[in-house]
């Protein structure tokens, strides 16, 4: 995570390798009306700032259809994640998730009645 004031739109950043040599930048969003084009294109200069070619821009709504066209046109790689793919993501990797329940699945063991 980056510093509040004066992140220059740059949330986080991620070290793809221990070394540091590519990186990837976060913008996260959490909002309740959708994130449109001018937020994206304001990330992406963001991201030309730091001379980077990979950005991540999270929110906890939607995309309007105006800014994933935006970002799947363009020259750097800009990954969108909304709400429900980010409680995908957060479930399937188990981050800030609790189970509540869990079940468990039986099967008939046919082996138990061979000797009947």
């Amino acid at each position: 995570m980056t510093q509040k004031v004066g992140d220059e739109g740059i949330d986080g950043v991620i070290n793809e390798d221990r070394l540091g040599l590519d990186v990837i930048y976060i913008q996260a969003k959490r909002w309740k009306h959708n994130v449109g084009r001018p937020e994206i294109q304001s990330f992406v200069g963001a991201l030309a700032g730091k001379k980077a070619n990979k950005g991540i821009f999270i929110t906890s709504s939607s995309f309007h259809d105006n800014a994933t066209d935006y970002a799947a046109g363009l020259h750097n790689k800009v990954i969108l994640i909304d709400g429900r793919r980010l409680a995908e993501l957060m479930i399937e990797h188990n981050i800030g998730v609790a189970e509540e329940q869990a079940y468990r699945v039986k099967k008939i063991d046919s082996d138990y009645f061979e000797d009947v």
